[in-house]
């Protein structure tokens, strides 16, 4: 059985976000596992991607979001304008998105070179801000996901997955569902596949999209670091 050690913490590790790519209309960033995405509630929730990136470019605004514990890439919009195409692109599915994850146990294969993971997610309202599967309440929610490998014991297995729609937790929830829990998930796994990793093992590996401004087509990676 393979143990995945915490990475270096977010402040320790990352002080400044340099973007991955800039220009007038957009830029790129390398989000660390361990850093929100935007301010949270109370004086302590303050550091952020998004506050850090405003310290240099101050008309940087807010796309998309990753979560606390999920690192990877993200793109923010240069000025409102941009913001609303951006926005646009991603209620419209234009921007493709895949994560790498770490999964408890031996995942098979789907048949097909992708598989489709279709479950409705819900808010857990007693359990805010936790995620259900909920097939009466909850908003269509599909995954797709394919498997990279698996480690030779069966302990885990690394996957590729490529959210079609965006709910919050989608991918933490679906895997879950699946019985693979991802290794290192304070929310959604069993005490024993949250000690296999020192963070979550979820990665936002690649974005592809086009420029708002040229329409070219832009493609970022950023390997897993687990």
């Amino acid at each position: 059985m393979k143990n995945y050690p915490a990475g270096h913490d977010a402040e320790s590790a990352c002080p400044a976000i340099e973007p991955r790519y800039a220009d007038h209309t957009l830029l790129v960033l390398d989000k660390p596992s361990g850093l929100l995405a935007v301010p949270g509630r109370g004086v302590d929730k303050q550091d952020c991607l998004a506050a850090r990136v405003q310290a240099r470019y101050p008309d940087a605004l807010v796309v998309h979001r990753l979560d606390m514990a999920t690192s990877g890439l993200m793109v923010m919009a240069r000025g409102a304008a941009a913001q609303r195409e951006l926005s646009k692109a991603f209620a419209a599915r234009e921007v493709t998105k895949r994560y790498i994850a770490v999964v408890a146990g031996r995942l098979d294969a789907p048949s097909e070179e992708w598989g489709i993971i279709d479950m409705p997610i819900a808010v857990d309202w007693p359990r805010r801000p936790l995620r259900i599967v909920d097939r009466i309440r909850g908003k269509p929610s599909l995954t797709r996901w394919r498997v990279l490998g698996a480690d030779e014991t069966g302990a885990d297995t690394r996957v590729e997955l490529e959210p079609v729609t965006g709910r919050s937790h989608q991918l933490r929830v679906h895997l879950r569902e699946l019985g693979h829990p991802i290794l290192g998930d304070a929310l959604y796994a069993p005490p024993d596949v949250q000690a296999r990793a020192g963070r979550l093992l979820l990665h936002a590996w690649s974005l592809r999209f086009a420029h708002p401004s040229t329409g070219d087509a832009l493609a970022f990676e950023s390997p897993a670091p687990f």
